[in-house]
């Protein structure tokens, strides 16, 4: 098989295979097999139809149309590899020659295909981020424990107009022209939330029990979603939520320490440990922005409008010009961190192990509700491994190359990330456990299958079931 390639744009290359008529035979004996097993030919047995009867019969057209598109995908894939290209959506393909009659000739397509474009990226070790230093202040202690004491807090009834931060118990009702679309009652909500109606938490500012107001909003599900709705609400009670007292029985009532004191001296030591955390974060977060900054990175127009489609006529929302702008432009971002993302890992030469790609996927079932062995069951029957593979290889990527990068906090002290990105050791430890493990799995394996030779209930074995029933 040869193969050339033209580069059409940075992402975007035309793929020109030749492929010999010996390479494409297989495809060929296959259809030609497969076409005797469907034709009915008088004095031949199905699936014993000579290849010259089907040749007169059913026409070399038909046979070589069968064999072309039984071999094309596997012929593309090749070639991809041979070229080493990297395709980021479905190639065009268009057959331009086919074997003109049997032992002639050769298949010749064309394959225009999106790539991920070459990106030349900046030496790591020459850079510097900064993130926030993990100094807990008093401030942030008050912070932790008033969250805590919000837990423990009760609600009661004031006489005063709402204020954000208060609970209002709501009726609402919204009408889209003449037509009642919702309608709710009885239902208790904070203001500030934002988790139910846009301009919700302006309308119930300032509105004392009993009292009721009128907005507009677009709607933002069901039926009517993306239309102006004319929303009545009114305010059946206002309450405020009362903390208790931050003193020793509150602690010994919140957690297992007996003073105040203890109790504040433990939150100090979380607020701490999520900053570290959170430093982590922040510098994956700052290195990937840096690296976006440092490198030019075009993103295939073709594969980013597939998305967009996609994600649309889920929602049913193809023809919502405005929100196709907002997911083109979230789609575009996405498409260009992963491109530099694959970019970096294959720089770095990262592996993802056995142990890694399991904790990924049990974290993922869990965001869909699912059971881990049936979301990985799932994943496996529809060909979505491999994706999950190179989802937990990008992120690993920013990890790894923390590695070779000097963080600073804001105070200018060197931050250690050793706990959050790991090490080279851990990595070779945790190649050397895949290994192991897949190794055991081998010798069970062949352990199974000498067991089952050597069983007497195996097809080798002098004597059947039957045989031994029946004496």
């Amino acid at each position: 098989m040869k193969s050339a390639v033209e580069t059409l744009e940075p992402t975007k290359v035309k793929l020109t295979v030749e492929v010999e008529y010996d390479e494409l035979k297989p495809s060929i004996d296959h259809a030609y097999k497969h076409i005797a097993e469907q034709v009915n030919i008088p004095g031949f047995r199905k699936g014993k139809v000579p290849p010259r009867i089907i040749d007169q019969r059913v026409g070399w057209g038909a046979v070589i149309e069968h064999a072309v598109n039984e071999g094309l995908s596997g012929f593309y894939r090749d070639a991809v590899s041979a070229e080493e290209l990297r395709p980021l959506g479905q190639p065009e393909v268009e057959v331009t020659g086919i074997p003109e009659k049997a032992g002639e000739g050769q298949l010749e397509f064309v394959a225009h295909v999106e790539v991920r474009p070459e990106l030349e990226l900046p030496e790591l070790s020459a850079m510097e981020l900064t993130v926030d230093s993990t100094e807990v202040s008093d401030e942030d202690v008050a912070e932790r424990l008033d969250s805590l004491r919000e837990r423990f807090g009760t609600l009661v009834g004031v006489d005063r107009p709402a204020v954000e931060g208060d609970y209002v118990v709501i009726d609402l009702k919204a009408v889209v022209g003449d037509e009642e679309v919702d309608s709710v009652s009885g239902v208790s909500y904070q203001i500030g939330a934002g988790n139910m109606l846009d301009g919700l938490d302006e309308a119930l500012t300032g509105l004392s029990a009993d009292e009721t107001t009128t907005f507009t909003t677009n709607l933002a599900g069901g039926d009517h979603q993306g239309e102006e709705a004319t929303v009545t609400v009114t305010a059946t009670s206002v309450k405020e939520r009362e903390l208790p007292e931050a003193d020793d029985d509150f602690a010994q009532m919140a957690s297992e320490f007996d003073t105040l004191e203890e109790l504040k001296a433990d939150l100090r030591e979380q607020v701490a440990s999520s900053k570290s955390s959170n430093q982590a974060v922040a510098a994956r977060d700052a290195l990937l922005e840096k690296l976006l900054d440092a490198v030019e990175v075009p993103v295939p127009s073709g594969v980013v409008e597939a998305e967009v489609n996609r994600h649309l006529e889920q929602e049913g929302r193809l023809e919502d010009d405005e929100h196709r702008a907002e997911v083109t432009e979230d789609a575009t971002k996405a498409i260009k961190n992963q491109i530099l993302l694959d970019t970096l890992a294959e720089k770095l030469e990262v592996q993802v192990g056995q142990g890694e790609l399991i904790e990924y996927l049990v974290q993922a079932s869990q965001q869909y509700g699912m059971e881990p062995q049936q979301f990985i069951q799932t994943l496996d029957q529809t060909g979505q491994i491999p994706a999950m593979v190179g989802e937990v290889a990008r992120s690993k990527a920013l990890a790894v190359a923390l590695r070779d990068i000097e963080v600073k906090d804001s105070e200018g002290n060197v931050v250690d990330l050793t706990e959050f990105i790991g090490s080279e050791e851990d990595d070779e430890a945790a190649a050397a456990a895949t290994e192991a493990a897949q190794s055991e799995i081998a010798d069970a394996e062949s352990g199974d299958s000498a067991a089952s030779a050597d069983s007497p209930d195996s097809a080798d074995s002098g004597e059947s079931a039957d045989e031994a029933t029946k004496a």
